[in-house]
């Protein structure tokens, strides 16, 4: 068979110098084209935190996202169902509107949601977190808040001087988070277990359940991410 030829099929060998620098420079386009692409599917498919409003219409779940025009179906792809079980303890099933922040995708018009960050009963569309809020928690007897991200952690007290502390990355050991602080005045370590906390102040349910100490003085609470 002769060279250059198999099966068939006729190859020819085109000299690196006749070929164009443009066809050069569309292959190396179409090339980072379809990365990107494939790049931006691989980030959509991640779970993601989204804020909206939730409510039962019929046997369906519709959730509008804050500050949007546009509805979803919720779809619940959780390994045990408790995403639709934690909605339902809130009042979900018994016709009760919600604000809630739920990590899931989009995937045609609906929200596959794996987990929740928090739910509250009439409650409004919240600022999302940024690089200057990573966690809030919140408790009572005595009430408490709590911001943590940026450069500070602020614990709240009624009745008591604010707490301002340097803020560091939280540290996460499996299903336990913590953080420890201290100034000339003040020492406060926090553990955020992950998991499911209660709050019928708040009127609210929140991923993770919060243990503050401060000088000595126990604070318990709910927590959830932002």
């Amino acid at each position: 068979m002769p060279a250059g030829q198999h099966a068939g099929v006729v190859f020819f060998r085109i000299p690196r110098h006749e070929i164009s620098p443009h066809v050069c420079c569309i292959g190396r386009h179409l090339l980072a084209t379809v990365l990107h692409a494939e790049e931006t599917r691989l980030l959509n498919s991640l779970p993601k935190m989204v804020y909206g409003m939730l409510r039962q219409q019929g046997d369906r779940l519709m959730f509008a996202p804050c500050h949007e025009r546009s509805t979803a179906i919720v779809e619940d792809v959780s390994v045990d169902g408790s995403v639709i079980s934690i909605l339902n303890s809130v009042g979900l099933a018994a016709g009760k509107r919600l604000y809630v922040e739920l990590l899931g995708v989009f995937d045609n018009g609906t929200l596959k949601a794996s987990a929740v960050n928090m739910a509250r009963v009439e409650g409004r569309c919240q600022m999302q977190g940024s690089k200057a809020e990573s966690w809030r928690a919140a408790g009572n007897d005595p009430a408490w808040a709590l911001v943590a991200g940026g450069e500070f952690v602020q614990l709240r007290r009624y009745g008591n001087p604010e707490v301002v502390l340097p803020y560091k990355e939280f540290r996460t050991e499996g299903k336990v988070t913590r953080y420890d602080g201290a100034n000339e005045s003040y020492k406060l370590s926090v553990r955020l277990d992950r998991l499911l906390c209660r709050d019928a102040d708040m009127k609210g349910v929140f991923a993770w359940t919060a243990t503050l100490d401060l000088n000595g003085q126990v604070l318990k609470g709910c927590a959830w991410t932002r």
